[in-house]
């Protein structure tokens, strides 16, 4: 993944946690799945108008 091994992923996320804190963590891992989640329905939502289109 990007050429990051383990003990730089981990350093990655040690310093993730002193920037935010542990309690802002799942705060901000919901909002960034939300996210993801209305990104990945409007890209459906994108590929089902255009077919619709090319059958009219």
């Amino acid at each position: 993944m990007f050429g990051l091994g383990w003990p730089e992923l981990a350093i990655i996320g040690v310093v993730v946690v002193l920037i935010f804190g542990p309690k802002k963590i799942p705060e901000i891992g919901g909002a960034l799945g939300k996210t993801l989640r209305g990104f990945k329905e409007e890209m459906k939502g994108e590929n089902s108008q255009s077919q619709d289109e090319e059958k009219i």
